[in-house]
């Protein structure tokens, strides 16, 4: 059994006891989490899509909130003598799901 949840802007294919990374939520560590914006869910026996996924909601434990490892962006024109570096660290949060509710 596997459900696709959407977060953060994003989709995540998930499946009980898988650990991912989400954009950061506003929960502490060791907090439950419930997921209800559930785009499909596929089940043994059929796929539920639209309407029917809609009612399904997935629940999962927040492990960690910590940031990403830094990217570097350096911004340089030719000839003119332009350099500019920059850095950004992005703020995550690891989940682990625990069950999905069809």
């Amino acid at each position: 059994m596997y459900a696709v949840i959407a977060t953060g802007g994003k989709q995540y294919k998930v499946a009980e006891g898988d650990i991912l990374r989400v954009e950061k939520l506003g929960a502490e560590d060791g907090a439950t989490v419930t997921f209800d914006d559930v785009v499909l869910v596929s089940t043994d026996k059929d796929v539920l899509v639209g309407d029917k996924a809609a009612k399904a909601s997935v629940k999962a434990t927040v492990l960690r909130t910590a940031k990403a490892k830094k990217v570097t962006v350096y911004k340089y024109k030719p000839k003119k003598g332009h350099h500019k570096k920059n850095g950004h660290r992005q703020p995550f949060t690891e989940v682990k799901i625990e069950s999905i509710n069809a």
